[in-house]
């Protein structure tokens, strides 16, 4: 019976117990699924030119043992036919843990996925592409959430940072926190629920069986090619990286393909507290305008219309000052482009401020996010499609997880837009409206759950549910049904909704 892995563009792993010979089965495999993957502790890889020179017995033998393949087939070599690609003998890859839950990306809706799913029973694997938890609040240095008057985690965190001396409220449903006490935070959380971590890892391609249901995913880093299985494999990498490996439907931008939302690249900076506080984003919008000004005064236009300033105390303050357009957030070359463009812009911002001298005077960079900031991704196709017309009127669902409060929120798509106006709301009215459950299972594939910004839905809904406070609550409603299906041994779809609302209900119980 045929298992494959689905990679980026054609390569796949196919493991077959039954099959009468190690063959390439493409992206669809026709064999019935079994309740449970057989044991093994490796998959073999096999691209299609290598897929005839090995016998049955030699595929059997490099998947249930793990052995090691011939010398000749572990290097990779130039295709003859074609002289720009290389074709990848096939390879053994060693399964690193099998697990009920298992998250892919450790952001504000990943961390939130994991805990849940923890707190619910089930073991959890995070697998993270930076060094430390927390996504776009510490690698992305956001330094900000917004909509987070919720129960649960939304609730959770802030009091534990209010204790760290690493919060400062900003309205009932906004606040600053402090980067490196909100890393350590979330470190600790995920010791307190056992909760397994893997850093500097990256998802490269996604296990499936032969009735196409997701069985796990395939990974590279330091440690070279894993694999990890799970009940449920859950994708929170933001920018829908497992579901499109998974060979999901999904949208991007606008029309499928921009106009997007542009990119912003957070840094954190150093002057005078009287200089940054003059501009303090806590103290109202119009301060926003403000610091525009002052910045053209002392002699850069920035690309954001808008640059934002939130003073973090003493001489610190966090910044937004910049706009990356039309950058499509999976074409590493696009993104690696604009984040050079958009530090070189957050430098040069401060070193024009700093030559205003006197309060200004002692201005300097700090540091830049490790990651720049996207607001527009993939959205992977689910068994719901959150749309404009939900946004418009307020849409309730029995499966409701969370309810968004956060107004339709358009970044400007181009420079010359942005002049006008740096963002809007594109003429939409929103009022507060129910993010279902099921717009979190992926439709095309079992054994998928999508939370965070990645869900289902369209541009205009996407553009108020995507911030970090709906995040987490996403979160924690994925990590619930895909602890109960690995408890219940079925799907996320199958789990009875009275069970996730109840279990998702304990656990936002107040404290």
């Amino acid at each position: 019976m045929p298992y494959e892995i689905a990679t980026f563009p054609r390569f796949l792993i196919h493991w077959s117990l039954e099959s009468p010979a190690a063959t390439l089965m493409g992206v669809t495999c026709f064999q019935t699924i079994p309740p449970v993957l057989p044991p093994a502790t490796c998959l073999v890889e096999e691209s299609p030119e290598m897929s005839n020179s090995l016998s049955r017995r030699q595929l059997l033998a490099a998947s249930v043992t793990g052995a090691l393949l011939p010398a000749a087939l572990q290097g990779a070599e130039t295709s003859g036919s074609d002289p720009a690609s290389l074709v990848e003998p096939q390879r053994t890859t060693p399964v690193a843990g099998t697990f009920d839950v298992l998250v892919c990306g450790g952001g504000p809706a990943g961390i939130a996925t994991a805990i849940s799913a923890a707190r619910s029973g089930a073991s959890v694997q995070i697998l993270e592409a930076h060094g430390c938890l927390g996504g776009v609040w510490t690698s992305g240095m956001l330094s900000y959430v917004m909509d987070a008057e919720k129960p649960g985690l939304n609730a959770e965190l802030p009091r534990r940072l209010e204790k760290m001396g690493a919060f400062r409220p900003s309205g009932p449903k906004n606040y600053i926190y402090d980067i490196e006490s909100m890393k350590v935070l979330l470190e600790q959380l995920c010791d307190e629920n056992k909760i397994k971590v893997q850093y500097h890892t990256r998802i490269v391609a996604v296990e499936k069986d032969g009735a196409g249901r997701v069985r796990g995913v395939v990974t590279e880093s330091k440690s070279g090619r894993q694999a990890w299985r799970a009940h449920t494999v859950v994708d929170t990498t933001g920018d829908g990286d497992v579901g499109a490996l998974a060979g999901c439907s999904w949208e991007f931008g606008r029309d499928q393909d921009c106009p997007c939302q542009p990119m912003s690249m957070m840094g954190i900076i150093t002057a005078s507290p009287e200089a940054l506080q003059q501009f303090d984003r806590l103290k109202g919008g119009k301060k926003k305008v403000e610091f525009r000004e002052f910045i053209q005064k002392a002699g850069h236009d920035p690309s954001y219309a808008l640059p934002t300033l939130w003073y973090m105390g003493g001489s610190v303050a966090a910044v937004m000052m910049n706009h990356e357009y039309g950058v499509h957030p999976f074409d590493a070359a696009e993104v690696t482009e604009a984040t050079i463009r958009a530090r070189r812009e957050l430098y040069e911002i401060c070193s024009v401020l700093r030559n205003v001298g006197g309060v200004w005077s002692d201005c300097r960079l700090v540091t830049t996010a490790e990651q720049i900031g996207v607001r527009d991704g993939r959205r992977i196709k689910g068994r719901y499609f959150v749309t404009v017309d939900d946004v418009r009127t307020g849409a309730r669902h029995e499966d409701a997880i969370c309810r968004s409060e956060f107004s339709v929120d358009i970044h400007a798509a181009t420079r010359e837009a942005n002049d006008k106006a740096a963002y809007g709301t594109a003429g939409v009215k929103a009022k507060p409206f129910d993010i279902p459950l099921r717009a979190l299972i992926a439709a095309d594939v079992d054994g998928l759950m999508m939370a965070g910004r990645c869900i289902s839905g369209d541009f205009f809904a996407h553009a108020s549910y995507r911030v970090t406070g709906n995040a987490v609550a996403m979160g924690e409603a994925a990590g619930v049904a895909s602890a109960l299906a690995a408890k219940n041994g079925c799907l996320p779809q199958d789990v009875a909704w009275k069970e996730v609302s109840t279990q998702l209900g304990q656990l936002r119980a107040p404290a």
